[in-house]
Order: structure tokens, then C-alpha cells, then sequence
């Protein structure tokens, strides 16, 4: 097998019906949701968003050999005057995988299908997203979070395939047991990168099917898919399976180092989720700051 396509995909097409756009978040029920905010107990924050730096566009007036574009800078070349107010626009590419951000279901399509097996040409026109956007997640996501640290104090090898048994490893050292509805943030120790020397660790199909058999809600982690793709495993089973068959919505890019340090410090694995990205529709993704309460 070299693409996965010969075998059984786990799939939640049809589950909660073909309209669906919430996928997996279906299961992040008033209960489950109470569940989550009962984890918040002392009152620490930790943000597992990556810190990120704006850098000046060589468009419009400021150019590579003009002034830098600081809203001060903006607001004076226009007015003359000292500000009374400061602005700027920002340009973002929501899947830059330095940037931390949340996938919509419609962000991969499959076999010209749109999860839940809508085809792509009734979800997508050139004016945006119609289905399956950035608009399920307008009411946000609160749930219990767990941390399942794949090489505690150290990091994954190179092109390690992680399976369900290793998600059942981290989850006995943590001490944790992950229910449906919960969201799963992993920690491998690498920070992804296209132009990185060393082949990045993945989650296998196996990996995948573990989080449809428990019932994820959301995954957030610093490993996802592996880059370049394992030798012998379906290429991208975390996109192509997990987001487009399971509907699971990922927060790609997660910075979780603090978020190990701080459960290591508690003795705990589980605290409150809260994802609550910009109420921005019609897009396939969006930048987010997922923060972990204990």
C-alpha cells in the first residue's frame, strides 16, 4: 500500500447529515462543553498561538526603499499633522504554516467532494467559501483540552510515523483519558518548516483512525502531517482523512512547548480549551489563538 486507497477510510460523511458543515464539532455538546470549562481550576493561562511579526509589504507606498510601514509612519505621511489615530492593513495567507491557524472542513477537498461528500462546484465559487468555510466556527470552541506528549523532554525522530499506540503511550504517562468531544493537542518537539534539513515526524492513517474511534473533536499540535510524506504510508492521512472524511477541524502551527512545561509543572495533562477565531466567512482557514486555562 502506498496511498491508502485499497483499504477502509474511517469516514463521518452522512453522520450528522449532508448539509454539515461543524464536522467533528458536533460532538462538543452543552455537556461536553461544561466538562471543559470545569478543567479551569487555577486560574493560568497559557496561549498556544505562535508569536508572529508582521513584515513590511514592498506593494502600495511603502516600498523597499521608503519608509517602513509603521501605522505611525501611515498616519502621518497622510495627514500632516501628529495622528489622532493609527491604522494599518494587514495581508495574511491564513495556511502559512508559521502562522498558527484553524482549517475548515472545506479546505481539502477529496475526489472532488467537499466534506460531507458535497461536490466542490456547489461549495466554491469565485466570490468565497459557501460551504464547509470559516462560518462554522462562528460560535467558537470550548472543551476540555489534553496534552499527549509523544518524547517528553526531548523530540520525535526524523519521519517518525506516529500510531495509536503511541497516542495510548502519551496518554497513560499523562495520566489522562481522552472522551468524545475532547480536544487532543500533541507535542512531538518540532517546529514544521518547508525548507527544514531533516524530514519531519506524522501521524499515519493509524493515528487518524485512533482519533475517529475516541471521537476528537479538534487536534492542535506541533505535528501533523509529515513533510516530505512517509515512505509507505498514505501521504497527508491527517488532511486528507481526518479533516476531509472526519470533518476534524485542525489548529496547524500550534506552539506547545509552554502548554508541556506548565502541565509538567501542575501534574495535570487535561485543562479548558478555548478557540475562538474571527468571525470571518466564506474562507477555508483562519489565524488563531487557542488558549489552554487551568
Amino acid at each position: 500500500m502506498t496511498d491508502g486507497t485499497d483499504q477502509q477510510l474511517p469516514t463521518n460523511w452522512g453522520r450528522w447529515g449532508e448539509d454539515d458543515e461543524l464536522g467533528t464539532l458536533n460532538l462538543v455538546t452543552a455537556e461536553v462543553r461544561a466538562r471543559g470549562v470545569a478543567e479551569a481550576r487555577e486560574g493560568e493561562v497559557v496561549p498556544l498561538g505562535r508569536a508572529v511579526t508582521p513584515a513590511p509589504t514592498a506593494r502600495g507606498p511603502f516600498g523597499p526603499d521608503g519608509p517602513r510601514s509603521s501605522a505611525v509612519q501611515q498616519a502621518l505621511l497622510y495627514t500632516g499633522t501628529p495622528p489622532m489615530g493609527m491604522a494599518e492593513t494587514l495581508v495574511l495567507t491564513p495556511h502559512d504554516p508559521s502562522l498558527t491557524h484553524l482549517d475548515a472542513v472545506a479546505h481539502i477537498p477529496v475526489d472532488g467532494m467537499v466534506y460531507p461528500g458535497r461536490p466542490l462546484a456547489e461549495c466554491v465559487d469565485p466570490g468565497g467559501v459557501r460551504h464547509g468555510s470559516t462560518a462554522a466556527f462562528g460560535d467558537g470552541v470550548v472543551t476540555k483540552g489534553v496534552l499527549l506528549d509523544l518524547a517528553p523532554g526531548d523530540r520525535l525522530p526524523p519521519a517518525h510515523g506516529i500510531t495509536g499506540t503511541d497516542l495510548d503511550a502519551a496518554a497513560e504517562r499523562g495520566g489522562v483519558t481522552v472522551l468524545p468531544g475532547d480536544a487532543v493537542v500533541l507535542r512531538g518537539g518540532w517546529t514544521f518548516a518547508w525548507d527544514a534539513e531533516e524530514p519531519t515526524p506524522g501521524l499515519t492513517l493509524d493515528a487518524v483512525a485512533w482519533l475517529h474511534r475516541h471521537d476528537v473533536a479538534l487536534l492542535a499540535g506541533d505535528v501533523g502531517d509529515a513533510f516530505p510524506p512517509l515512505e509507505g504510508e498514505m501521504p497527508m492521512p491527517l488532511h486528507l482523512v481526518g479533516l476531509a472524511r472526519l470533518g476534524l477541524p485542525l489548529v496547524d502551527g500550534a506552539s506547545v512547548e509552554d502548554l508541556a512545561a506548565v502541565c509538567g509543572r501542575l501534574s495535570r495533562s487535561s485543562f479548558m480549551l478555548v478557540v475562538a477565531p474571527p468571525r470571518i466567512h466564506g474562507a477555508t482557514g483562519l489565524p488563531v489563538n487557542p488558549l489552554a486555562v487551568f
